[in-house]
């Protein structure tokens, strides 16, 4: 684990302790679960621009899906949605 000096607007850091006080959890562990989600939030993302890029690259190329199948893949994911919003019989 490696340290890193971060200087704080007096709002915010007066923000998360107060937070660290009425969670109990250390300011810190509360500062570096923020950053992580907001690090996977960012990866998240760019890995789905990534994915539409090389959708729209792939469009109408051989390596675009088959019409069949994508047909099929929304079929299947209509009905699963439709599933969920169902009520479930007790």
């Amino acid at each position: 684990m490696r340290n890193f000096h971060l200087p704080l607007p007096d709002q915010v850091y007066d923000e998360l302790k107060a937070e660290a006080q009425r969670s109990q959890i250390p300011a810190t562990s509360m500062a570096r679960h923020a950053i992580q989600s907001w690090l996977s939030a960012r990866k998240k993302a760019a890995r789905k621009q990534a994915i539409a890029v090389y959708a729209a690259e792939m469009a109408g190329t051989e390596f675009d899906l088959d019409p069949e199948l994508e047909a099929a893949s929304l079929e299947f994911l209509a009905k699963s949605e439709a599933s969920k919003l169902r009520p479930r019989k007790r």
